[in-house]
Formats: C-alpha cells, structure tokens, sequence
C-alpha cells in the first residue's frame, strides 16, 4: 500500500512560499488550507495561522556523516528510549455526538486540560505504539498500522469511549509522520516511534464518560528500548504485585495498566535486572507478560507464548512473530504456561513495538537465578526471528504478509 504523493515533496522552498497541490488523500479533516498552506488554531499559535509548511522546509538541514538533506541535524548514534520533542503533532476533537472531526497539525508542545477533565481523574485514557522506519532510497515505511487502529476501538469500546475510524486514525498517523520526517532516523539507526493518544479531555466531577474526547498523535526518534541493545535482558519474576486480574483491562491499551508496573519495575531495576515478569492473579504460576511486552520459550521445535485470556495484551508484535515463526516451519503453541517450565526452556524471549524482540539472558524467581545461552548471546533462534521480523519491518525483503504501508 501506499501514500500517494509525499507530503514533505510537497513543502516549498522558503524562496517561493508555494508548493505543488498535495495529494487528494491528504486534504481530509480540512489540514490542508484552499491555499495549500497548513494551518495552526489561534489557540496553538498566539500569532495566529502559521504556514507549517514554509517552517517545515526551512529548518530542513543536513545530518551528521548521512548526506541525506531531509534529515534533522542530529547526532543518530546516541539515540536511546527517551523523549525527542520533534516538530508537529496531531489533533482531533470529537463533537457532541462522539464523532470525530476537523483535525489538524499543530505545532509540538503542550496541551490545555481542566483540571476536572477524566483522563486526570478516572484514567480514562488509552495508547497507541507503532513504529516508521526509513529505507536506504528515503522511503518510510509503517508496520501494520491497520492493527493499532483497530486495537484502539477496541479499547475505546471498554472504557466508554468513541474512537477515530480505522480511515482517521491511519491518516492521522500519516500526516504526522510525513509532516516529522526529518526526525525519522537514517536506515539503520533507529526508527521514528508513534504515540496515538485518545483520552478523556472533557470535565465531569462523578464517574462517568467524559463528555468531550481527544485524539493525539506524536512522534518521537528512538533507538533500542532497552541500554543495552540487543544483549540479552535480565527479568525478576514478580509474586507480589500482578500486572492485570480476570475481569479488568489488561487486555487493552489503557493508561492505568502502566502505571502500576512502575514501582515493581523500580524495586527489579535497584536489583540490577532490566525488567519485570508478571505471573498471574489466581495461582501465581503461570507467566503473563512483562511490564510491557509479551513474552516467548523455546523448547526443540515448539515455540510457546501465554494464551490470551482477557489479561493479557494481544500484542501487534507477538501476532507478527507468530506467524512469522509457522511460516519458518516452527511449532507455535498459544498455552498456559508455568514459571517452571519457563525455567527450563531452551531460549526465552520478549516481544513488543517498543522492544521489538529482545532476548532474555536470565530469569530470576524466588532468588534462583537461570540463565539461557552462553557467554551473554542470544540464542539461535531469536535471533532468527528477530532478523526475519525485521527485515519485514524495514523493507529489506519483499513483504509476503502485507503488512508494511508505504508513505512515499
């Protein structure tokens, strides 16, 4: 699939102030003036409309040792998992009757909210994660934004909320990204990560729906998720706390889900571990997740990941690894799986949007410590997966699946 013409083709030079007509599929929720200029809500920009498209081109610089003109003047190899304010971002309100119309760019930076508003009060709140990666001839691609789309309607749907279309959410992503693509990192150092955001932006005092809502979409430059990069992590098994129980949200996207996975994630990271792993609610021995990322073992020819039971987040990630995994002639089990069993597996992995897939290098449970692989690799076939996953991700090998959108 594809994104008919580029909008940063479309951004003229700050000689001219005027560029081509953008494509047709980039005109919808009015972004695009009848003057071809972007323009900013008076409420974003004091100064009233800004052409986003003349600022856009003139910041335009070269980076360090790329050569590449469209990219950001940024130092790519010290590009970690933190924030990276870029230049644009997306909104969109919904009207009265919940629908959601009338988005546009807007300058990144701070949003308004009463401080009664439900996102702040009751959490009503949900979150997206997608990633864009660039190829070596400047195209971006996207992995299967269709299935974040819809994943988030479904979250809105539990926690009362109307949600974009599939159609809004993926222009929106678009539009966001092409409108940041300086900021997506050259082939091979990194991606450009995508927060959708739909939250309870109106005021109400009682628990109850919020009567207004807010679509967000942001973009950020990130590396690998974890310091280290593709070392082999080390988890805690957590017994205490429980990610999730039966009945409640860890199956979606919610914000609240997060943030109870805080304080356990500090306590394994004082310990020196890289991250939590979550067992579930009722008998305290079956593997869940980590605090956020699903998570695999390796035993012979059969690959195992938790079955999905309404605690766990069906993850975009862990979808694409499955069926990559089949169609590499791996046994691949969706079932309840005991820590001890976890224990004795051959390799162990996590898979995820902001991880991708990293290798587990030790599990520790009950002050038993296991190990997998030798000498601090990874094992065999995680890196198997994690080569044939990304080589899709990026456009390195032809997509079989289709999973891949292209943004030209």
């Amino acid at each position: 699939m594809e994104l008919g013409t580029s909008a940063a083709r479309n951004f003229p030079s700050p000689a001219s102030g005027r560029g081509t007509v953008p494509s047709p599929r980039l005109l919808s929720h009015h972004i695009w003036s009848r003057s071809t200029q972007c323009a900013v809500s008076s409420s974003s920009s004091p100064a009233g409309p800004v052409d986003i498209r003349s600022r856009f081109s003139a910041r335009m610089t070269t980076a360090h040792n790329t050569g590449t003109p469209d990219l950001v003047d940024f130092n790519w190899d010290v590009l970690g998992f933190q924030l990276v304010p870029t230049d644009f971002m997306y909104l969109m309100r919904c009207s009265s009757d919940g629908v959601f119309t009338n988005g546009e760019l807007v300058p990144y930076g701070p949003i308004e909210l009463n401080p009664a508003a439900a996102v702040l009060n009751y959490g009503q709140g949900l979150l997206e994660g997608l990633r864009a990666h660039r190829k070596e001839d400047g195209l971006i691609l996207l992995f299967r934004p269709h299935e974040n789309a819809l994943r988030m309607r479904i979250g809105a749907d539990r926690l009362c909320m109307p949600a974009p279309s599939v159609e809004q959410f993926l222009e929106a992503v678009k539009l966001t990204v092409l409108a940041n693509k300086r900021w997506v990192p050259p082939t091979g150092k990194g991606s450009l990560y995508i927060r959708p955001q739909l939250i309870g932006s109106g005021a109400i005092l009682g628990v109850a729906p919020a009567p207004q809502y807010t679509f967000i979409v942001f973009v950020c430059p990130v590396g690998h998720y974890f310091k280290d990069g593709l070392s082999p992590i080390s988890l805690l098994t957590e017994e205490e706390y429980h990610r999730a129980a039966p009945g409640g949200t860890g199956d979606i996207k919610t914000i609240g889900n997060y943030a109870s996975v805080v304080s356990a994630q500090r306590r394994a990271k004082e310990k020196g571990h890289s991250d939590v792993l979550y067992l579930d609610p009722i008998h305290n021995k079956f593997v869940e997740e980590v605090s956020s990322c699903n998570i695999f073992m390796v035993k012979g020819n059969v690959i195992s990941t938790p079955l999905l039971t309404g605690t766990i987040l069906p993850g975009i990630t862990r979808k694409s690894v499955i069926g990559i995994a089949q169609n590499l002639g791996f046994q691949v089990e969706e079932r309840n799986i005991t820590i001890d069993e976890l224990l004795g597996a051959d390799e162990v992995f996590c898979t995820g949007t902001a991880v991708v897939l990293s290798p587990v290098g030790s599990i520790t449970y009950r002050e038993r410590k296991v190990e997998y692989g030798k000498n601090q690799e990874a094992g065999v076939v995680s890196q198997q997966l994690y080569a044939a996953f990304t080589a899709i991700q990026k456009g390195l090998v032809e997509d079989s699946m289709g999973w891949k959108l292209q943004l030209n």
